[in-house]
C-alpha cells in the first residue's frame, strides 16, 4: 500500500481529524508542505520509492507523521520530538500514533455479479396498438390537428 504525498495528507487528516487536539501553535492536520519539510528535518523517512517524479509513501510514514502532529498536540517542540522518534520501531510509533483499524474491504463476492449473456435475452413486449398512442396526428383540410 502506498500512496502519494496528497493521499498521505488525506488519511492522515482523516485520522486526526476525529480526535485532533487544537494547539495554538501549530496546525492540527498536515498539508503536503508540511510533509516535505518533515522529511527534509528528518522526523519522516525519504519516500519509499518513486514513480516517475511522485513519491510514494507508506504505512511507516503514515505512523511518523501522525506520532509528529500527536506530539505536538501534547505540546512538545520539534527538536524533543525529533529525539524521541529518531530511530523509533513500528510498535512504538503505532503505540504513540493510536491509528484506528482500517474498516475491512467490503466486496462482493463474484457470484453475486451478474452475468453478461449468460441466460438469453427475453422476448420483446408487444407493441402497443395505433389507436392506443396519444396522440394521432390528422389531416383535416390541409391543417394539423390534435384527434
Amino acid at each position: 500500500m502506498e500512496w502519494t504525498i496528497g493521499e498521505l495528507a488525506e488519511r492522515a487528516s482523516a485520522a486526526l481529524s476525529p480526535t485532533a487536539q487544537l494547539n495554538g501553535r501549530v496546525r492540527d492536520v498536515p498539508n503536503e508542505r508540511l510533509i516535505r519539510w518533515y522529511a527534509t528535518i528528518g522526523l519522516l523517512d525519504p519516500p519509499s520509492a518513486r514513480r516517475g517524479r511522485v513519491a510514494m509513501y507508506g504505512r511507516r510514514h503514515l505512523l511518523q507523521l501522525i506520532a509528529v502532529k500527536r506530539r505536538q498536540a501534547d505540546g512538545r517542540t520539534i527538536a524533543e520530538i525529533q529525539a524521541e522518534l529518531a530511530g523509533a520501531t513500528d510498535q512504538v510509533l503505532e503505540s504513540i500514533a493510536r491509528l484506528p483499524e482500517p474498516p475491512a474491504e467490503k466486496t462482493a463476492p463474484r457470484s453475486a455479479r451478474p452475468r453478461f449473456w449468460a441466460e438469453p435475452p427475453a422476448a420483446p413486449a408487444a407493441p402497443a396498438p395505433a389507436s392506443a398512442t396519444p396522440e394521432a396526428f390528422l389531416i383535416n383540410g390541409g391543417t394539423w390537428s390534435i384527434a
